[in-house]
């Protein structure tokens, strides 16, 4: 199973929540675990929002091992059909959701994968299998 994690999940890793090594110590070496360019953006993008320090430095050196250690899968072609699909219903329900998300959304829906997250947004999307590794 591909395992994508949103940038709610990453960033619980990067703080190193229990919950979250003990889940990442139950995966199968079938398993994968990766993220997307939209979740390392919106990492990276917070830690340069970050005063020049020590903590930026040190928050970005443990976001380059995190990268490392997974795959970073393209958003793929087709998830611009399953991103259309999900705008348009959101939108007629009269529901909201952030550009990246709905980016994010449509690349787990495209490639069949598993969303982890913390972000109940995500649970009002038809067909997307999520599991929160924090909870």
């Amino acid at each position: 199973m591909t395992y994508l994690l949103d940038t709610s999940a990453c960033s619980a890793l990067m703080k190193e929540d229990p919950k979250v090594i003990n889940k990442l110590q139950t995966l199968s070496e079938v398993d994968t675990l990766a993220i997307c360019p939209i979740v390392k953006g919106e990492i990276l993008f917070g830690i340069s929002m970050l005063p020049e320090g020590r903590k930026r430095q040190d928050l970005y050196e443990k976001a380059q091992k995190i990268f490392a250690s997974m795959d970073c899968i393209s958003v793929p072609e087709s998830a611009s059909y399953y991103y259309a699909a999900v705008r348009l219903k959101r939108q007629k329900q009269g529901l909201t959701m952030e550009g990246n998300d709905l980016w994010i959304a449509a690349t787990v829906l495209a490639l069949g994968a598993v969303l982890v997250t913390a972000d109940h947004d995500f649970y009002k999307i038809d067909g997307l299998t999520i599991e929160d590794w924090t909870a």
